[in-house]
């Protein structure tokens, strides 16, 4: 049985795709492809054989002209079944289900609440953008044969279309990104780490960083979205008290979540972030870092239930900077709630959990008749 994840938008190495699902359903003896858009070309990693079909220019490029590149190398490849990663590729899923094999679609956010907070997009079309969106993911994941969701909300979403659909957490790989160094060697140093935008509440972070009177600095992981948002930010008084890493390898990462005191996962209370599971929150808890976050009931009741953080408003960077304070002026909290955070990823929130349910739904797809 042949198996092809597709994306035109992730990059090759994505954490979900990749690193997760791709390499363990190689690890359980299937015949995996991964057919991307980034411009690196082809390889095999991992035993995972990876195809490029180009880097688009743009947006729209991405959008028209790379999903039926995408497309043409999944019928080149023949596979018995394709699963996607990227809403703008479910006509493709269409077109290959009206050729009779497997697809599923991968729900990686609510799109049509994505949609509302989108800020390429002018307010007055968002939400009858929104709503027109929402008709076509129901008309077309209906057509599937199958839908994973990366959250219990988006799980259920779909459940209440009476589409099949399986909840398969983004939880953490465990111990990937623990790290051995001693709770008395780490420096007075936050992370922030992974994409950085306006919504995910950057602003306020770095405002933070100068109302905090413990001299702690910000490592800052990741890519700003627009170069907008990203002057913007580096106007702010607090950039002072930045390091600014950009995009780092996983090996990196690890590195700097090891000499940190917490992580912070800030996001602002948009339509897509309520009910949403972070990766990088249950990253920072493998890493048994205390974790300062948004207090969203959801995330509330896994931070405030595993003893592993604080949660602050998002909106207030005072709020923001007596829990980073906190936390760093108090090391013996910050390292008992760093190793609570860690006993329940060991305990609950992993990667393997997740793994076995993605094994058992491909072994159900595959049994049954296309």
């Amino acid at each position: 049985m042949k198996i092809a994840h597709l994306t035109s938008a992730h990059k090759r190495g994505d954490t979900r795709i990749f690193l997760k699902m791709c390499r363990s359903l190689a690890a359980a003896g299937k015949d995996v492809s991964l057919v991307v858009a980034d411009g690196l070309g082809d390889e095999t990693r991992e035993e995972v054989r990876i195809f490029d079909v180009g880097k688009p220019k743009g947006r729209l490029e991405r959008m028209w002209k790379a999903t039926r590149r995408v497309l043409g190398k999944a019928l080149e490849l023949d596979c018995d079944l394709y699963h996607l990663h990227d809403p703008e590729l479910l006509p493709a899923g269409i077109a290959l289900r009206r050729r009779g094999k497997r697809v599923v679609f991968d729900a990686h956010e609510d799109l049509p609440r994505q949609i509302l907070s989108k800020p390429y997009l002018h307010p007055v079309v968002r939400r009858p953008l929104s709503a027109a969106i929402k008709r076509f993911e129901r008309y077309a994941c209906r057509r599937l044969t199958h839908v994973i969701a990366a959250t219990p909300a988006i799980s259920d979403k779909f459940a209440a279309m009476r589409i099949g659909t399986t909840n398969v957490n983004n939880f953490p790989i465990s111990d990937e990104l623990a790290d051995d160094v001693q709770w008395s060697e780490k420096a007075r140093e936050v992370a922030y780490v992974g994409g950085i935008s306006a919504i995910r509440g950057i602003g306020e972070v770095v405002a933070a960083m100068e109302l905090c009177r413990s001299g702690v600095r910000l490592n800052l992981v990741g890519d700003f979205s627009e170069k907008t948002v990203k002057a913007k930010t580096q106007a702010l008084p607090g950039w002072s008290r930045v390091n600014e890493l950009g995009f780092l390898s996983r090996l990196e990462v690890k590195n700097v979540l090891g000499r940190s005191t917490a992580g912070i996962v800030t996001f602002l209370p948009e339509p897509n972030h309520i009910d949403a599971y972070p990766n990088k929150m249950f990253e920072y808890m493998s890493a048994g870092l205390p974790v300062i976050a948004s207090d969203f009931p959801l995330w509330r009741e896994i931070i405030e239930g595993s003893q592993c953080g604080v949660c602050v408003d998002p909106l207030d960077a005072a709020s923001i900077a007596s829990a980073i304070d906190r936390l760093v002026e108090n090391p013996e909290l910050a390292r008992n709630m760093g190793e609570n955070g860690r006993r329940a990823v060991h305990e609950k929130y992993n990667w393997d959990i997740e793994e076995r349910k993605l094994l058992s739904l491909y072994e159900e797809l595959l049994s049954r008749p296309v």
